[in-house]
């Protein structure tokens, strides 16, 4: 594992979002295209998790997303972010709050 600065890791802008809406990308397994609340802006992702959730139990949650990545095309969709998740066994897990956090609340 490489390291980096301090510096660098604050160059990732990662905020609270609150998913609005889910539904799955046509032709992929995987993705998912969510609608995002991200306090100043709704906005597009793009997630790799349909394997492991459903859209309908995506509605309502807060995640943390990278707001500051460059715009990426999948399958023929935008996304605007990236959101955050763990991998266990090759299954992704989500990372969500505990508690209600309003939407563009920055993580650090």
């Amino acid at each position: 594992m490489s390291e980096i600065t301090i510096e660098q890791f604050f160059e990732a802008d990662l905020r609270t979002a609150k998913i609005i809406e889910a539904q799955r990308v046509e032709k992929s397994k995987k993705l998912i295209k969510l609608q995002i609340d991200i306090g100043t802006e709704q906005r597009q992702i793009v997630a790799g998790i349909a394997e492991a959730y459903t859209p309908e139990e995506l509605v309502g949650k807060t995640i943390i997303v990278v707001v500051n990545l460059q715009p990426a095309t999948l399958m023929g969709e935008v996304s605007n972010g990236m959101l955050l998740a763990a991998s266990i066994d090759g299954v992704p897990v989500i990372a969500t709050f505990e508690k209600e956090v309003p939407p563009g609340t920055r993580v650090k």
